[in-house]
């Protein structure tokens, strides 16, 4: 019996390194300025991550970089650029802007990496694949990204935090921003008012939230739920589709879930199209 838990242990030993291993020789290729990068290169889930720390330095070599272990955050300082990468989160945030990948940043063997398709448009690069070198082709650009003071419109983030927090409050950040893409879908739709605040009181059709009626929209946002707002203000959506929410077990027969179709549950949200 022992022997063969030893065995057991042994092969789940091997898989666990080869999987490591295949995942670190993956033979992608990240090439900035023509040049190949000589970083760390993993692809993890189908997606490439890169070791923030050298890529920082190749795409800016005057680049600061320091780590907290207390909050296992990575920071980067350029005469342009404040970016912070955070184990685990999936989202980094540079020059007050919150862009989101569907992959975690996550520290191996010391090295914290991050997506490429997510570090590229904090330094203001250009980004595409080249089959020919079997790999990413950087461009540098002005080297950072926009300021989050000058690329977000004060009223819109305070509308969008607001009905996130008031619909979501407790939800996770994924369900939060599914929230936000509701609403912002909402206002690409010829079928409803094309501003976030217009969306949020319309009533053509009777009160579409809540909160806009019961006075919760007016409360102070968590400040996820701001971080959520500003995510979707970049872009980033789980599906341009969804036009509805709702939570199944307060309103089990809703007219949306009996009429509708359903693309996702998160938290507590049942979302619809």
């Amino acid at each position: 019996m022992k022997k063969a838990i030893s065995i057991l242990l042994l092969v789940l030993t091997m898989v666990s390194v080869f999987a490591i291993s295949a995942s670190a020789s993956s033979g992608v290729g990240v090439y900035i300025g023509g040049e190949k990068f000589t970083g760390n290169v993993q692809v993890t889930n189908n997606t490439t991550y890169v070791g923030i720390r050298k890529f920082a330095t190749a795409m800016d070599a005057s680049a600061k970089v320091s780590y907290d272990y207390s909050t296992r955050t990575l920071t980067i300082k350029t005469s342009k650029l404040s970016l912070t990468c955070k184990d685990g989160s999936n989202y980094i945030v540079a020059n007050g802007r919150y862009l989101y990948f569907d992959e975690p940043i996550y520290m191996r063997s010391g090295i914290m990496y991050a997506p490429v398709l997510l570090l590229y448009k904090a330094f203001d690069a250009k980004i595409k694949w080249d089959n020919s070198y079997h790999g990413f082709l950087i461009t540098k650009g002005s080297g950072a990204i926009k300021s989050g003071d000058s690329y977000y419109r004060s009223d819109e983030v305070y509308w969008l935090a607001r009905i996130i927090s008031a619909e979501s409050r407790g939800e996770p950040l994924l369900g939060k921003i599914a929230v936000g893409n509701v609403i912002l879908n909402r206002v690409k739709s010829k079928a409803y008012p094309n501003t976030i605040y217009g969306v949020i009181f319309d009533k053509k059709y009777g009160v579409q939230f809540s909160p806009a009626s019961n006075g919760t929209i007016y409360n102070e946002p968590t400040s996820e739920s701001i971080i959520a707002a500003k995510i979707c203000l970049e872009g980033y959506s789980i599906s341009n589709k969804i036009l509805y929410f709702v939570n199944p077990k307060k309103a089990p027969n809703s007219w949306i879930s009996k009429n509708g179709t359903l693309f996702t549950k998160i938290g507590n949200h049942a979302f619809y199209y």
